[in-house]
């Protein structure tokens, strides 16, 4: 772990231990609302809500909210219902659509429940809204998430890079220092099979039908094709165990909500019409990728990335990987906290600051944009030493870090790749940034001679057939129905 070199393990080890001894000797032992288990409790239900406060100003600033008054308003409506009828309905109970294409909700201590607009269209009726929605709930209310963060935070587990980045390459923006990464670490089974039990109780409940449990598992479980739209947040497949083996887990819980109840609804109508328009993939607002080109309309640039290399989109910046078994990636983010000086001045300390050193550089000028184009050798956890290609770029009073890096003995054969995209970091005119947008969600009605292939052409390659299918709640290996409305993708 950096900042702690050359003090032996057994001391942490020693520390450590004493550390979990007198946070063991402080907690309470209480009985879990939700469960009615005696256990320890490391966090009162104050600090819960603290916790939950301050780390959901930080999603909402790293992650964003998805602006549709109306959909927040239904995700909300569907989420405080199923707190009101929880163990613990005097909690302060947001639920939120996070602005990112990632298929994943998760819950933060204290009744911040967050689910992703990339989700949402692989629902398909209110009861698996409300599956997703009462399992979040379960993990707060039986207090997985208060324990989850407070042994994440106290050390027990450690901070886990959201993922936004190249993993060990936080010395460059201090992303390892930010605390979202709790937010995604993995829950146990036990724990997740709890929640799928008091997803079910929620929902029933509620007026819901549980099934909406299992069929919502068995949807996740088959989102292989879909997990490649990920951008930055992990999947739920990443982050939440075992969703097909659950499914068999949960049926006596579903049976047993279910027994004698006539009148649960589904309401897939309700759900169709709040994802109906709702953006499918990148927001432009946040950057949007469109084949090999980085597109940001609101702060008006592009760049060129080379063909065949996975670009990742975030809020705070863009990686590029050449090949998942390379240690070659390229990276686009802003520079922060600008402090005058000249573009060379802001460069060299950029990343002198970050611990590289420079080799060589030049002031440059790249179509019509002052830059600082340099090559810097630094060390990088978990790759080692690297050779970087960094462009300092300025644009619109800003100042951008276009770069290229890899080990020593790979850089020679990127280089030019490198340079390339950095030559294409370019201004976008008004018209251009106006003429972008985003891929949607339709709804069609599926017609005679229609099958997945045909109807996900219709998109213009956005969506995979595959994904298509299972995004209806269909096998991949299945034809439509005539006359059934589904969801499909229209691109931008």
């Amino acid at each position: 772990m950096a900042g702690h070199k050359g003090r032996p393990h057994n001391v942490y080890m020693k520390r450590f231990a004493s550390i979990v001894s007198l946070v063991l000797l402080a907690a309470s032992c209480a009985t879990n609302p939700a469960t009615g288990k005696r256990q320890i409790n490391l966090m009162s239900e104050s600090q819960e809500i603290s916790e939950g406060q301050q780390a959901s100003a930080q999603v909402d600033k790293e992650m964003g909210i998805y602006k549709d008054p109306a959909l927040a308003e239904y995700i909300d409506g569907i989420g405080r219902k199923l707190a009101s009828v929880s163990e613990r309905p005097t909690l302060p109970w947001h639920y939120q659509v996070a602005d990112t294409p990632a298929i994943n909700a998760f819950a933060l201590p204290g009744g911040f429940i967050y689910i992703t607009r990339g989700i949402l269209p692989f629902l398909n009726d209110e009861a698996q809204l409300a599956g997703v929605l009462g399992h979040e709930t379960g993990h707060v209310t039986a207090r997985h998430a208060a324990q989850q963060y407070t042994r994440s935070v106290g050390g027990l587990a450690g901070l886990i890079a959201l993922g936004v980045f190249v993993p060990g390459a936080a010395p460059l923006t201090g992303l390892g220092e930010q605390g979202l990464g709790v937010l995604f670490l993995k829950y146990g089974r036990g724990d997740e099979l709890q929640a799928d039990q008091l997803g079910v109780r929620y929902a029933s409940r509620a007026g819901w039908d549980p099934a909406g449990v299992p069929e919502m598992l068995q949807t996740l479980g088959r989102l292989d094709e879909a997990s490649g739209q990920s951008k930055g947040v992990p999947n739920w497949l990443e982050t939440h165990p075992e969703p097909l083996t659950r499914v068999k887990d949960i049926q006596p819980a579903v049976r047993d909500a279910s027994a004698g109840r006539t009148n649960l609804f589904r309401n897939r109508d309700a759900m169709l019409r709040a994802v109906d328009g709702l953006i499918y993939g990148d927001n432009p607002d946040q950057g949007i990728v469109r084949g090999n080109a980085f597109i940001h309309p609101p702060l008006r640039f592009r760049v060129e990335f080379p063909a065949t290399w996975d670009i990742q989109n975030s809020p705070d910046e863009v990686v590029v990987r050449k090949a998942p078994n390379l240690n070659v990636y390229m990276l686009l983010e802003e520079v922060p906290n600008v402090r005058g000086g000249n573009i060379e001045q802001i460069a060299q300390q950029t990343m002198q600051s970050a611990g590289f050193r420079i080799e060589s550089g030049a002031q440059s000028s790249i179509n019509g944009l002052e830059a600082y184009v340099g090559t810097y050798q630094g060390s990088l956890q978990g790759i080692g030493q690297v050779l970087m290609r960094a462009a300092h770029i300025i644009h619109n009073g800003n100042v951008y870090m276009l770069a290229g890096f890899a080990p020593l003995n790979q850089f020679v054969e990127s280089d030019d790749d490198f340079l390339k995209s950095i030559r294409s970091f370019r201004r976008m005119t008004a018209e251009e940034a106006e003429s972008v947008h985003p891929n949607r969600i339709d709804i069609y009605t599926v017609r005679q001679g229609d099958t997945w292939p045909s109807i996900a052409g219709k998109s213009g390659g956005v969506i995979k057939a595959s994904t298509l299918a299972v995004m209806n709640g269909a096998e991949t290996n299945s034809q439509p129905t005539v006359g059934t409305r589904i969801k499909i993708v229209t691109g931008g």
